[in-house]
């Protein structure tokens, strides 16, 4: 799971801790019976709320984020912790971009609101050719102006490719643009405040491993078909491509996959966890035919898993919506080498089927942290444990991370479930 790195500040006690909590995890995703059933911590703002300030602050302020995170994870001691830097301190940067696929508390939602991804169509469908012959160029020029102020001057930028010998340097020229050269002061003004995030994420996520928690993951990926469906085509547009250019899709999912890998390989490589998160989104059953998913969905899907795998890292496959159609085509990975995270698929089902090739995740309701009682989350809890957990291969945990607005005394009852019914011995 994670490679060779030195402690700073860790106790003797908390480094024994550390790997003791590290060896639970990796004998869950190998599918041996490890000591007790892991659990982790993910969620993006129910630390916030538990601390009492709002989700505006946790986005914009890096030590009071730091702050309620570090209050939460001294008192729950999950076995591995998503750090929130990457997924909720980007007030700041997300705020000198203007970006437009979202709405976050204070910009154009209320402060207590959780963040909110607005779709809509970025590439037109005639564009699919320009974004095969160079992606890159593509998404510099058309999709970061079409989704974020800051950029939208670059789309006066043609393309580099295919000019020679002086035109090179001279294709310089298009940044003396007043506009262009503004819009990269301000790009600079928002990578200069990224970099301040990620470097006080960085320093937090040291803390929590000197604490003796692991990271439950440092990298992320995406499917190729949620890469054209949330980002380019939207989902009106992703669908109609099902049918009408069905070849310019598979072409350009073909495409994303080998630079998928590579950012995924990459970012890994920043930290000791080998952990890299795949939400997906669209292949769910509400949205798609099976005979579509073994088409469009799983191949591209499958290949960067693979690629993940081959890089020697472990996969944490989160299939968001209902997906219990797809459970025997997506038994088709190596044994003990993935973790399948599931929302509102049967996890009593999954095991019967991906129990011996698979890690299983979640298992708790949203609705029964929201709404239920410590007494309707310990009793379910224990039945996940026996049955699911039964032999090795599990990871309790919510459904999606823990909702914001989750009673803490039913969070509190999850995690005591794990050192009260999930022992192996």
């Amino acid at each position: 799971m994670t490679a060779p790195f030195p402690f700073q500040n860790a106790s003797a006690d908390a480094q024994k801790i550390y790997a003791e909590r590290e060896k639970r995890v990796a004998d869950a995703i190998a599918l041996a019976e490890p000591d007790r059933v892991p659990i982790s911590y993910s969620s993006q703002f129910w630390h916030a709320r538990y601390a009492g300030i709002s989700n505006r602050t946790a986005m914009y302020d890096y030590e009071a984020l730091a702050a309620a995170t570090r209050r939460v994870v001294l008192e729950l001691q999950p076995d591995t912790v998503n750090s929130p830097f990457g997924s909720t301190a980007l007030g700041p940067t997300l705020e000198i971009l203007n970006y437009s696929s979202y709405q976050w508390p204070g910009h154009g939602l209320p402060d207590d609101r959780p963040y909110q991804y607005i779709d809509a169509e970025h590439m037109r469908p005639e564009e699919y050719d320009d974004f095969i012959e160079d992606p890159s160029w593509f998404l510099f020029t058309r999709y970061l102006p079409r989704v974020t102020e800051a950029y939208a001057p670059l789309a006066k930028l043609p393309q580099l490719a295919g000019r020679t010998s002086v035109r090179i340097p001279f294709y310089s020229r298009f940044f003396g643009d007043p506009e262009v050269a503004e819009a990269l002061r301000r790009i600079s003004a928002a990578g200069e405040e990224a970099g301040k995030m990620l470097a006080r994420g960085a320093v937090f996520q040291q803390e929590l491993i000197d604490l003796g928690f692991p990271q439950g993951r440092n990298a992320s990926c995406v499917a190729p078909y949620d890469y054209f469906g949330d980002f380019l085509r939207g989902s009106k547009g992703i669908m109609l491509d099902l049918f009408r250019r069905k070849d310019k899709l598979l072409a350009a999912m073909e495409k994303v996959v080998p630079m998928l890998i590579r950012d995924a390989v990459q970012s890994a490589a920043s930290g000791p966890c080998k952990l890299v998160f795949i939400p997906l989104h669209w292949g769910i059953d509400g949205f798609m035919s099976v005979d579509q998913f073994k088409t469009f969905y799983w191949p591209p899907l499958r290949k960067v898993i693979m690629g993940l795998i081959d890089a020697g890292l472990t996969p944490l496959v989160f299939w968001e919506g209902k997906c219990d159609s797809r459970m025997e085509i997506i038994a088709d990975i190596p044994r003990g080498k993935c973790i399948y995270w599931f929302e509102r698929s049967d996890l009593f089902r999954a095991k019967e089927i991906l129990g011996d090739i698979v890690c299983l995740r979640g298992g708790v309701q949203a609705s029964m942290l929201i709404g239920g009682t410590p007494g309707e989350v310990r009793t379910y809890c224990h039945k996940l444990i026996e049955v699911v957990g039964k032999g090795g291969g599990f990871m309790l945990d919510a459904s999606t991370g823990i909702p914001e607005e989750s009673k803490p005394e039913n969070v509190f009852a999850m995690f005591q479930s794990v050192r009260d019914f999930g022992n192996s011995n």
